[in-house]
């Protein structure tokens, strides 16, 4: 069964209802299948594993005694869901706690595994479900800011003509020893594919393989700059140009992005089985 909806039905860019009592309908799934097949990867053989690793800042509900309560979630979403979530409709589901009455916060993030499982599943005759971690105000202080380990490209002096997604920038010396590296930069910017508005974030490559030439992967990096599509596939955009173009062993790709509207997105694509990123935040989030 296909999804009809696309990015355009959404409600981005509209001006919207402020919905304050619990609204499962306001999440809006967009199927991931297109953006995929426009860059050759076909559903049934994806060439990595991972998931999108999304942080809620905005999360409150009223307890028994109409007391407001305070939450930070943190989302898991496996990338084997045929859906992602459009953001302002995350936001807006998540809004519609705000003057809704819960138990106690296991039944918050029960009810919110529950609807977000159904939304990234929906339209697939397979099943799964999503983790949700809640972080109650007593560990907020326990909350990481740290920046991505690895070398930081950003100290090349490089001249950048780019501004378009250019995987022809990459290029590896095939010849030379292979090396194992951590490459970040905090230069990647993209646009919302509906609204145009910026999005901000920094990427961490980690790879095995021939060395990769290091200031054509940073005006690589750049070329995304005035590029419209929303953080998932531009995660899958760069690991699957460099996985082509420079063909290391390994590859993982971590973007994290600067949230926008109480809501970060953070895609993570690697080519073997490993653990997910520590939920941390950099500097700028």
């Amino acid at each position: 069964m296909s999804l009809s909806n696309t990015p355009e039905e959404s409600q981005l860019g509209r001006r919207s209802a402020y919905v304050d009592q619990y609204d499962a309908s306001q999440l809006f799934p967009i199927a991931r299948a297109t953006q995929r097949e426009a860059m050759g990867i076909r559903e049934g053989a994806l060439p990595f594993f991972g998931a999108d690793l999304w942080t809620g800042f905005e999360l409150s509900w009223l307890n028994a005694r109409g007391k407001p309560q305070l939450a930070i979630v943190h989302f898991t979403i496996p990338c084997e869901t045929p859906n992602i979530i459009e953001s302002k409709s995350f936001k807006l589901y998540l809004n519609s706690f705000n003057s809704t009455v819960f138990a106690s916060a296991d039944a918050v993030r029960e009810r919110l595994r529950a609807d977000l499982s159904e939304a990234t599943w929906r339209g697939s005759d397979r099943s799964g479900g999503i983790g949700v971690r809640l972080v109650l105000p007593d560990a907020f202080d326990q909350e990481p800011v740290h920046e991505m380990d690895g070398l930081n490209l950003d100290r090349l002096d490089i001249e950048c003509t780019h501004y378009q997604p250019a995987p022809e920038l990459l290029r590896a010396d095939q010849d030379e020893v292979h090396v194992n590296e951590t490459l970040t930069s905090r230069l990647l910017k993209s646009n919302c594919l509906v609204t145009g508005q910026p999005d901000w974030g920094s990427v961490q490559i980690r790879y095995s393989g021939p060395p990769i030439d290091q200031a054509g992967l940073l005006a690589y990096i750049v070329s995304f700059r005035n590029h419209n599509e929303f953080h998932e596939p531009c995660a899958e955009r760069i690991f699957n140009d460099i996985l082509q173009r420079c063909k290391p062993t390994k590859l993982a790709v971590y973007a994290r992005y600067t949230r926008r509207g109480g809501l970060d997105i953070n895609p993570f694509r690697t080519s073997w089985p490993q653990a997910l990123p520590a939920n941390v935040r950099t500097a700028r989030q």
